[in-house]
Formats: structure tokens, C-alpha cells, sequence
């Protein structure tokens, strides 16, 4: 599944992987099943590497939390690959509860970027104004390294850690040192140094996992189903009876429960700075109204639970066929 450049992993492309292992003379390791595992489920996800935590859950499953021993132990052909679908099924179901967000920079983004003359003349302005904060219209050759960490993986250019060649460019076009250059020789210094990244990356592309959360109804969903977990996040909210009568005020105090238990709820933060997840909390919060006008004035505790499961339910439909993302600080 994709989204604006971004794709997302959520388990379901392992649920088909092939469990077939190469042949086997005289069986396998678990250290040895391990590795082959891994490296089946990283092919699977475009050569991702799986998040250390998500590794670890997927060794502790099939190793039974015992990870010592299963690495010492030895294996057949059909134990392996009983042991293989345990851990890609781990992997999988890891994936379901906590999609991993990625970029796949293969230069594509950087190549259109680069055949529109505005659009990199544009590019490049907008970045030797943001570097040359002093406004002396003049920038040292190293500030392209510091341009290049600007643009970011959302524009095609990976970091260094996970793109350590970019160095090795700078280098090659000589912009590391401290001469000083205006505007229109700083992009032509970077337009080269741009077209060898893309060129680069086009030859070997990379996978980047982004700071992205998903809100897809999926975890709401779950809460749905919980029914004791549902009433424990209404009592943290609501906690006079008095008010489960007050029909009048029962949207606002759905609405406040909703924003002061989203996190545990899986609804998205409501910012004004995201205008797709305000648009959500406003057909959310019509949908509230709606209902209170055309139900009775009195309304007892059960009636409000299931005013919120309806309210809760649409809320997941939304997310589900539009769901959000939103930068995070993992």
C-alpha cells in the first residue's frame, strides 16, 4: 500500500511468502534459520531491514523465548520450515498491529526535480535563503552537505548514515571547502551533485523508514471489540452519573472523550496544522449533533455507550477508507 511517495508494510505481502527453503544436506542451525529467515522476509519487504523490535518479537516467537537454545539447536527440512513460518507469521502479524512507513529512493524524485528548470530554480533559491541566514548573499561551498539534509528524504536525498557515498560526491565535486559562493553558482554546484545522487540511486536504490504513524481504524477497531476497556476509557472521562442523563451536553463530552483518550483510542491528534484529520473531527462532531436532535432527552449510561460505539464505528469507517499520517517522534 502506498501513499505520496510513501509505502507501507502492514503484513499482508507476508502472509503469501513462500516458505520453500533451499535444499538442505544436513539440516540447519537455528543461528542458520534465523538468517535465512530474515533475509526471506527483508526480500519480501522491498529489502527492508526489520525494526530491531519487531525482530526480536519474531526471534522470541519462534524460539519460544528461549533465543540461546534455538540458535544452538539443529533442524531438519520440514522442522525449518515450521520454524520459518512461525517467525514470518510473527513478522507479519507485528506489521498488522504497527505498519512500518518507508520511502523507496530509487532517484526518480530527484531526476523530476532536476528536469524542470523552475521547479530546481526554485529548489535552489528557497535553500541558499534558508542557509544564508545572515542574509550576506554569500555561502560557503560546505553549506551544500547541510542543503542536501534540507531536502530530505520527502525530495529523493537520504540521509548520510544510510548514505554514506554522498560524501564521497561532495568530495569529487569540491564542495566541501569554505569558498564562498552567491546564488547562482551555489546551484550550479548542486545541480551536478544532485544528478549523481539520482544517478546513483537509480543503479542501487535504497529504503528509508520514516517518523510516520498510521491512523487506520485498526486499533479503534479493537478497542470496539473490548467492551471493558471501553467502559474504563468512558469512567476516566465522564465520571459523575449525572451526566450520562445530560443529553444536551452528550456530544460535547463524546467529542472530549474522544480528544483526551485518542492515543489509547488510535485517532489521530486533532491539530489545526493537519487539515485532513480537522475535516475527520468535524464530520465526526456533525454526525454527534445529527444524533442528538433526533434522540430523546433523557438518556441513561447504555444508551450512551451506544451512542459512542456508533460515533466510534464511523470514526474507524473514516479512517479505514482515508487513513492519516502524521509525523512522529520515534
Amino acid at each position: 500500500m502506498s501513499n505520496a511517495g510513501l509505502t507501507i508494510f502492514d503484513g499482508a505481502v507476508l502472509r503469501s511468502i513462500d516458505l520453500n527453503l533451499p535444499e538442505l544436506e544436513h539440516g540447519v542451525t537455528g543461528a542458520q534459520l534465523l538468517e535465512i529467515s530474515e533475509s526471506k522476509v527483508s526480500e519480501s519487504l522491498s529489502g527492508l531491514s526489520l525494526p530491531q523490535h519487531i525482530k526480536e518479537a519474531a526471534i522470541s516467537r519462534v524460539s519460544a523465548g528461549d533465543d540461546v537454545s534455538f540458535r544452538r539447536a539443529e533442524f531438519n527440512r520440514e522442522q525449518a520450515t515450521e520454524k520459518l513460518g512461525v517467525f514470518v507469521s510473527a513478522v507479519a502479524d507485528a506489521l498488522t498491529d504497527t505498519p512500518v512507513v518507508v520511502s523507496i529512493l530509487d532517484g526518480s524524485t530527484l531526476k523530476l526535480i532536476l528536469e524542470d528548470e523552475d521547479d530546481f530554480a526554485m529548489l535552489a533559491e528557497n535553500l541558499f535563503t534558508d542557509l544564508d541566514e545572515e542574509d550576506k548573499g554569500k555561502l560557503p561551498k560546505s553549506q551544500i552537505r547541510k542543503a542536501l539534509s534540507l531536502m530530505g528524504a520527502e525530495m529523493g536525498v537520504p540521509p548520510l548514515s544510510d548514505f554514506p557515498i554522498i560524501d564521497d560526491i561532495i568530495k569529487k565535486h569540491n564542495a566541501d571547502g569554505d569558498e564562498k559562493l552567491g546564488q547562482a553558482q551555489f546551484a550550479e554546484l548542486l545541480q551536478p551533485i544532485l544528478q549523481e545522487i539520482a544517478h546513483v540511486l537509480h543503479e542501487k536504490p535504497i529504503t528509508i523508514v520514516q517518523n510516520v504513524e498510521i491512523f487506520n481504524g485498526s486499533k479503534l477497531r479493537k478497542i470496539l471489540a473490548d467492551e471493558k476497556t471501553l467502559k474504563c476509557l468512558v469512567e476516566k472521562t465522564v465520571l459523575e452519573e449525572s451526566k450520562w442523563k445530560d443529553n444536551q451536553g452528550r456530544a460535547d463530552l463524546i467529542k472530549n472523550l474522544m480528544i483526551e483518550n485518542g492515543k489509547e483510542l488510535g485517532l489521530p491528534p486533532l491539530s489545526s496544522e493537519n487539515e485532513s484529520v480537522a475535516l475527520l473531527y468535524e464530520t465526526i462532531q456533525s454526525q454527534l449533533t445529527k444524533r442528538d436532535k433526533e434522540t430523546s432527552d433523557a438518556s441513561t449510561e447504555e444508551e450512551f455507550m451506544d451512542a459512542l460505539k456508533d460515533i466510534l464505528g464511523r470514526f474507524a469507517e473514516l479512517l479505514e477508507s482515508t487513513p492519516v499520517y502524521s509525523a512522529t517522534t520515534l
